[in-house]
């Protein structure tokens, strides 16, 4: 009668290994042959190198990208920066911080102006964060921005859109709170983290000390439900205290051992 052989238990170092690698993007302990990656490490590295390519380099077109029913519910429209295309965007980063003639009248002509609060969509340096991103996180902004009933801008987007342009946002529309949701520049972990830059009233000659920024909005970092409530908390600070930036400080609950702490964030 043959022995009936009993499964062994799965290797220790093995389980903890994938336990490591599932809870972070990084590629940890991916060994080697001989002093070059493994085949499978060095393909996965040109695939999401090409990935942060085609996010930097493609164009974001409203009515290709975008779910109808989102452009019809939020009345969403397009309009360019000074930068005509892509590789000027760029080359020249200053021609992204500044509206051109013909989007400063489209944003006058189809904006209200002197609101509380203006979303605002950029491209920035990965249209494919945008795409991901915004859909989810765009609704919880604005229903958080009518809980509080705060007059809410005629959101747009913006191609070949850089973070300055804030500052171009406040000349045009005066808004108290303006928010540019943006996509980030991308990396090997992912290239689809959005950013959410915000700022108090912004005006020419505002730099980063007068705005406030969350930042790794995606599936595997910040999400979108966790995302909207820290923008919309910050929005809160800003309009009690009339600023923001470095005068700004984030309040955060951190869940330690079951225990709610409050922490704050310069």
């Amino acid at each position: 009668m043959a022995r009936e052989i009993q499964p062994q238990p799965q290797n220790q170092l093995t389980r903890a290994l994938a336990e490591l690698r599932a809870r972070t993007p990084a590629r940890l302990v991916v060994g080697r042959a001989g002093s070059s990656y493994r085949t499978d490490t060095q393909l996965e590295l040109r695939e999401d190198h090409a990935f942060a390519v085609d996010a930097v380099h493609s164009e974001l077109d409203l009515n290709r990208d975008f779910d109808p029913q989102l452009v019809a519910s939020y009345k969403l429209f397009e309009v360019q920066t000074q930068a005509h295309d892509k590789a000027e965007f760029l080359k020249r980063p200053q021609l992204g911080r500044q509206f051109s003639d013909e989007a400063r009248a489209t944003i006058l002509a189809h904006c209200p102006t002197d609101v509380d609060f203006q979303i605002v969509v950029g491209d920035g340096l990965s249209s494919a964060a945008v795409v991901s991103q915004v859909p989810a996180l765009l609704p919880l902004l604005a229903k958080g921005a009518q809980a509080r009933n705060w007059s809410l801008g005629r959101t747009f987007v913006v191609c070949h859109c850089r973070v300055g342009l804030l500052n171009d946002v406040g000349a045009l529309l005066r808004p108290r709170v303006a928010v540019l949701l943006i996509g980030e520049r991308p990396g090997l972990a992912t290239a689809e983290s959005l950013s959410a830059y915000m700022a108090y009233r912004p005006q020419a000659g505002h730099t980063d000390a007068q705005r406030n920024l969350i930042s790794n909005i995606h599936a595997r970092g910040v999400p979108p439900d966790q995302a909207a409530a820290r923008i919309l908390a910050l929005a809160d600070q800003m309009v009690a205290q009339q600023i923001s930036g470095i005068a700004i400080k984030e309040e955060l609950t951190v869940n330690l051992d079951g225990k709610s702490v409050a922490s704050r964030l310069a």
